[in-house]
């Protein structure tokens, strides 16, 4: 059996507070969690369940207390900075509002050609592969010769999405990247996402407080409350049948526009109401 690409045992991240005598503030519970290549994995939970927190363990923007994050087999929970530098190009992040990421005075060439020069990329293949990037995402031929501010939120997402594909990742963390974006919008990134995992083969940790997000582009998806993980598996066993009460009040929170969904879930909250009376 391969290795996971992503394999994170027991991890513990605490944050100390300020105070004497107070113990540190305990974000995440030994928690344990897999990526295979090729594969998203959707993390998913309220505000302050930890999710957060996890992707940025991996990405090394949180401290990590113990336990153990092994990328391709390799233990990169306590790399320096300029080992984690090194590893830039094969894991990647998208963030929640791609703008504050990105130069308000760069023209999106200039921020997508510059990490591509930092690894010794010729200036015209830098350009080339910037000109690929855009068409990829599905943005104009002209979008490398604008400023951020010209572009909607989705545009912006589809330039941090082409960003973070820029050094050809083998793993992109994904947080919470589109829950600022309207419904339609979301739907095109999502099929972006799922567009680009099938042409590159990158994997996704796909880090979301919609149950519906996750269930549209991930093949398994974890639950996360208070910093430890309540629930996983497969997408369709743990969103059709959640077993976990935590899961079924994530599930009936959801927004679900279709229909035949709405029904489902108001007989799902009708047994609900009557397993607890």
């Amino acid at each position: 059996m391969n290795e996971p690409l992503l394999q994170v045992r027991d991890l513990v991240v605490e944050y100390p507070v300020k105070g004497l005598r107070r113990p540190p503030f305990r974000a995440l519970h030994g928690v344990g969690l897999d990526v295979d290549a090729g594969e998203t994995v959707g993390l998913v939970g309220e505000s302050g369940s930890g999710k957060t927190t996890f992707g940025r363990a991996v990405l090394g923007l949180a401290p990590v207390t113990s336990g153990s994050i092994r990328f391709r087999g390799r233990e990169i929970s306590r790399l320096s900075r300029s080992a984690r530098r090194g590893l830039a190009a094969q894991i990647q992040v998208v963030f929640q509002d791609p703008y504050t990421s990105l130069n308000p005075s760069l023209v999106i060439e200039r921020t997508l050609v510059e990490p591509l020069l930092a690894r010794r990329v010729p200036a015209d293949e830098a350009r080339r592969r910037v000109r690929d990037l855009l068409d990829q995402v599905h943005l104009p031929a002209d979008a490398g010769r604008r400023l951020p501010r010209e572009f909607s939120g989705g545009q912006r997402q589809r330039i941090a999405i082409a960003r973070a594909l820029a050094l050809s990742p083998a793993l992109i963390v994904c947080d919470e990247p589109v829950s600022a974006l309207d419904l339609s919008t979301q739907a095109r990134v999502l099929s972006l996402f799922r567009e680009i995992q099938e042409r590159t083969g990158v994997a996704y940790l796909f880090v979301s407080h919609d149950l519906a997000v996750v269930r549209h582009l991930s093949h398994r998806v974890a639950v996360m409350r208070a910093g430890e993980i309540v629930e996983s598996g497969e997408v369709r066993q743990v969103t059709d049948h959640p077993q976990h009460p935590y899961t079924q009040k994530l599930f009936l929170a959801a927004p679900l526009p279709d229909p035949q969904a709405q029904r489902e879930r108001r007989e799902a909250r009708r047994r609900l109401r009557a397993e607890t009376a």
